[in-house]
C-alpha cells in the first residue's frame, strides 16, 4: 500500500473519532430509568428474548425424522441448495426421512445469497406443495430461504413486499399462524438456526434487505458439528467473520433503553431491539470462542474441536444479535454484496458474482468501531483484549484505534482480502455504496453513533485498503 494512500486512510480514521458525538455517557448500564416525556413513553423501557428450540451434537441431525413424526408432520418440504444436495449433510437428513416414513419433496433451488426473485420461485414451491412442515439443511442463505416460504404460503394472499422491512417493504407483523420448521446450519456464521431474520438480495435497488418476525424464526436448530468438517477454508473463514460482527455489533449497539420510538404495543416491538443484559452473555462468550478457535479451524480441517466450537459460536452469537441486533458493518455491506460487479469468492461454487456476507461484514469493521468507539470505549478495548490485544497502557480515548489495530492483524492473519479495492470498488463506487446503505435503519439506527452521508462515505473510502 502506497504511503500516500495509508496517509489518507489513517487521516479519514483520525476525523472519523475526533468527529464523534461528545455525549457524556461513556459507560453502557442499564439501570437508567425508562425514558419518558410528559406525553408519554418516548424511548424504550423493555426488552424481550426470542431464540429457536435448539439441540447441539455430533450426529444430531439422525434424529430430525424423529422430530418431524413427533410433530404429526405428513408432507413435509426439504429445502438445500444444488452443492450441498450432492454431499452427507442433506444425505443424513434424507435417510432420516425414510427411516420414519415421513413424506418428503426436495427442492434444491436455493441461490447461494438469496435475492427477491429467488425467494418467491422457493414460495412458489412451498404454495403448490401444500406441505405441513420444513427442513432447511444449509448455511444461512437455505434457513433464510426456507423461512420467507413457510412465511408466504402461510399468509399465501400476502403482497411480498408486506412482510419487508421498511422502508424498501411495509414491514407488516406477521400474525399468521407458520408451519413447522427445522433447521440443520451446515455452515459456522449465520445463526439463522436461531433467529427471525431472513436476509436476500433485493434486485431492484441492488442492495440487501430483509424480513424480520419472531414469527419466521425456526422451531428447532439442530445444530450437528459433524457437518462443518465438510466446508472449504475460505468458507469457515468467512462464515467466521460474520459471527466475529453479530457479537462485536450487538455488544456495541445502541442499548435497548435508549432506543425510539417505544412501541405503543407489544407486537411493534421489533426483533432488533438494542443491546441488552441477557444478549451481552451471548455477544461475549461468542467472541471468546472466535478468538480462542477460528484461526484453528480455518487453518486445519480435521480439527474436530475448532469447528465444533465455531458451531456452537455462530448459535450462540445468533442468540445474541437476534435479539439486540447489528449496526454499521451489516448496514454497510448490504450494498457491498448487491452491488458486486465481477468478484468471485475462492472456494465458492457459484455461477454469478459473489462477495459472500461474512467478508462483506468484515471489512469495513476497523473503520466502523474507530467511529463507534467514543460512544462507549470501555466496550470496544473490552473486545479488543478479547481478541488479543494488551490493553494495559491504552488511554480510553484510543479504544477505537486499538480495536481497529486488533481487527486488522486478525484479518491479515486469515489472509483477507485487502479492502474494497480487492472486491473490485474504487472511490468513484462511493456514493452508490452510501446510497444502498441508506435504506438500512433497521440496523443503521441501532449503532451507538448516528452517521450522516458524510460520515458513511469517510467509513466507505477508509475501507478501501486495509493493510
Amino acid at each position: 500500500m502506497a504511503a500516500a494512500a495509508r496517509a489518507r486512510v489513517a487521516h479519514l480514521l483520525r476525523q472519523l473519532q475526533l468527529a464523534a458525538c461528545r455525549c457524556p455517557t461513556h459507560s453502557h448500564t442499564y439501570s437508567q430509568a425508562p425514558g419518558f416525556s410528559p406525553s408519554g413513553k418516548t424511548t424504550e423501557y423493555a426488552f424481550e428474548m426470542a431464540v429457536s428450540h435448539i439441540r447441539y451434537g455430533a450426529g444430531v441431525s439422525k434424529e430430525v425424522g424423529m422430530d418431524l413424526q413427533n410433530m404429526g408432520a405428513k408432507n413435509v418440504c426439504l429445502m438445500t441448495d444444488k452443492n450441498l444436495s450432492q454431499l452427507p449433510p442433506v444425505q443424513v437428513v434424507m435417510d432420516s426421512l425414510v427411516k420414519n416414513d415421513i413424506n418428503f419433496k426436495v427442492y434444491d433451488n436455493v441461490r447461494v445469497e438469496p435475492t427477491d426473485s429467488s425467494f418467491m420461485d422457493a414460495i412458489e414451491f412451498a404454495k403448490k406443495g401444500a406441505f405441513d412442515a420444513y427442513v432447511a439443511v444449509g448455511g444461512g442463505s437455505t434457513i433464510d430461504t426456507c423461512k420467507a416460504a413457510n412465511l408466504y404460503a402461510s399468509s399465501p394472499h400476502s403482497d411480498f413486499l408486506d412482510y419487508v422491512n421498511a422502508p424498501i417493504g411495509k414491514g407488516q407483523p406477521v400474525t399468521v399462524p407458520l408451519k413447522p420448521l427445522i433447521a440443520v446450519p451446515t455452515t459456522s456464521g449465520t445463526g439463522s438456526e436461531t433467529t427471525g431474520i431472513a436476509v436476500f438480495d433485493y434486485q431492484n435497488l441492488k442492495v440487501k434487505t430483509g424480513i424480520a418476525s419472531r414469527a419466521i424464526k425456526p422451531t428447532l436448530g439442530l445444530i450437528d458439528p459433524l457437518h462443518t468438517l465438510y466446508l472449504p477454508d475460505r468458507v469457515v473463514a468467512n462464515s467466521g467473520f460474520d459471527v466475529l460482527c453479530h457479537a462485536l455489533e450487538s455488544y456495541t449497539a445502541l442499548p435497548y433503553h435508549m432506543r425510539s420510538p417505544c412501541p405503543s404495543n407489544p407486537i411493534a416491538r421489533p426483533a432488533y431491539q438494542g443491546s441488552n443484559p441477557i444478549s451481552d452473555i451471548w455477544a461475549v462468550h461468542a467472541l471468546r470462542i472466535v478468538a480462542k478457535y477460528l484461526k484453528r479451524a480455518v487453518r486445519n480441517p480435521d480439527d474436530v474441536e475448532a469447528r465444533s466450537q465455531m458451531h456452537l459460536a455462530s448459535a450462540f452469537a445468533g442468540i445474541g444479535f437476534g435479539n439486540a441486533g447489528v449496526h454499521l458493518c451489516h448496514g454497510m455491506s448490504y450494498p457491498v454484496s448487491g452491488l458486486v460487479k465481477t468478484y468471485k469468492a475462492k472456494a465458492y461454487n457459484v455461477d454469478h458474482p459473489l462477495v459472500p456476507h461474512g467478508l462483506s461484514v468484515v471489512l469495513t469493521s476497523p473503520a466502523v468501531f474507530t467511529f463507534t468507539a467514543q460512544m462507549f470505549p470501555e466496550r470496544h478495548l473490552e473486545t479488543a483484549e478479547i481478541l488479543g490485544a494488551d490493553v494495559r497502557t491504552a488511554r480510553i480515548q484510543d479504544a477505537g484505534p486499538v480495536l481497529a489495530d486488533t481487527l486488522r492483524k486478525f484479518l491479515f492473519d486469515l489472509d483477507v482480502d485487502d479492502g474494497l479495492a480487492a472486491l473490485g470498488y474504487s472511490p468513484a463506487d462511493i456514493p452508490a455504496l452510501v446510497k444502498g446503505t441508506l435504506p438500512q435503519e433497521r440496523v443503521t439506527k441501532l449503532a451507538p453513533r448516528p452517521q450522516s452521508e458524510e460520515d458513511l462515505s469517510a467509513l466507505f473510502e477508509a475501507s478501501m485498503k486495509l493493510y
